[in-house]
């Protein structure tokens, strides 16, 4: 659980994964849509990472986008990045999408960071404990699937944020 809230302040939120050109993206172009949809954009930011700096600036694998696009999520705008230490004192939750990227989290959180660091599906109904798929080697059923577990995801991750706003912690 995140820290205390106070009313005025936004949670931010960074979803990670290996080169943030896949799965982080998607979490982070999907939970930006719901949070959108739901009134929530001025309480609630969004980012993504990768724990690697092999696509610094690059868009999104077309793959990917376009999968998002035939759902309505717009990835445009977003450009692929590496985790840096600042991330801890930034964000309120850091959710992974698979173990190995949580365990490199892990290794590069402050001691002082109060925050999240989770993986990503420990928010979801149907998914809870499982880690997102890496679905650049895969075919386009892989962009699918890997939808399917990020919105899950995200309607868990959401309406555990929304029940952090309304109380206030």
């Amino acid at each position: 659980m995140a820290g205390s809230l106070k009313n005025t302040q936004k949670v931010r939120v960074l979803f990670v994964c290996l080169g943030n050109i896949c799965r982080s993206p998607t979490a982070h172009g999907v939970f930006e849509a719901m949070v959108e949809k739901n009134g929530l954009s001025d309480r609630i930011e969004v980012d993504s990472a990768g724990t690697s700096g092999w696509h610094i600036g690059a868009r999104s694998d077309p793959r990917s986008s376009e999968a998002a696009g035939r759902r309505g999520y717009d990835m445009s705008h977003i450009r692929a990045r590496q985790v840096d230490s600042e991330d801890f004192s930034t964000f309120d939750y850091i959710l992974a999408m698979d173990d190995q990227n949580l365990a490199d989290l892990q290794a590069l959180k402050p001691d002082d960071f109060n925050g999240c660091l989770d993986l990503f599906l420990s928010f979801s109904s149907d998914y809870a404990g499982q880690a997102v798929p890496d679905p650049y080697y895969g075919g386009e059923q892989g962009f699918e699937h890997v939808l399917d577990m990020v919105e899950d995801g995200s309607r868990g991750l959401l309406f555990r944020i929304q029940c952090q706003l309304e109380s206030g912690q």
